[in-house]
């Protein structure tokens, strides 16, 4: 099945998706045009470059609010500034600075078909709260923000030490089947286990914050 805009039609989608998530205070009539504009986007650019392999507007859909939603409800209060790991196609991190109108997101990214697709969008979308750094997190300073997160870039136990590296005050690791990792000085300070609204694949978020 080919993906196709469906502009207004997707935030009834939207909506669902968050309401059945638990994130009614994410659910603003602006908030969902947003997404929905987001979802829009995606679609006309993966007809030129490869972005996502969600093939219905339910999986589209699933792919950008799910996870975004679950750690913008759940995130730690006040940490605003974070930082996405092979970013792609903008999920989580872009999805997170439209439904925090809050934070900041680095998108880190390095393929420039899908930076020039983050820098267009993102911008267009958040103005300068997104900003797009090319290349990998091995690159990146350390401490550089409050927050991180990256979506099946690295091995959960890579991505948790990786993280913990970037970040100050917690490190989100999003889960299918695998196995939770650990690290030392660093512990569980939330355990979010839900399915995806639309689609229904079971899903965990574990945020990892310091001891």
């Amino acid at each position: 099945m080919t993906l196709k805009r469906l502009g207004s039609a997707w935030q009834p989608l939207v909506r669902r998706a968050l309401l059945t998530l638990g994130a009614e205070s994410l659910a603003s009539s602006e908030t969902i045009a947003a997404m929905s504009e987001l979802c829009d986007q995606v679609v006309s650019w993966n007809l030129r470059i490869n972005l996502t392999s969600a093939r219905s507007p339910e999986q589209l859909v699933d792919l950008y609010v799910a996870d975004a939603a679950v750690m913008a409800v759940h995130g730690l209060p006040g940490a605003t500034s974070w930082v996405d790991v092979g970013s792609g196609a903008g999920a989580p991190g872009l999805s997170l600075a439209l439904l925090s109108p809050d934070l900041s997101v680095t998108l880190v990214e390095p393929r420039a078909k899908r930076v020039a697709f983050l820098r267009t969008v993102g911008f267009s979308l958040v103005g300068d709260r997104a900003r797009v750094v090319r290349g990998r997190s091995d690159q990146l300073l350390s401490d550089g923000w409050e927050m991180a997160v990256s979506r099946a870039t690295l091995p959960p136990a890579q991505w948790l030490a990786e993280g913990t590296r970037l970040a100050q005050r917690g490190v989100w690791v999003l889960l299918g089947q695998a196995q939770a990792p650990s690290r030392p000085g660093w512990r569980l300070a939330a355990d979010v286990s839900y399915h995806l609204p639309l689609t229904g694949v079971g899903r965990r978020a574990l945020c990892f914050a310091p001891e």
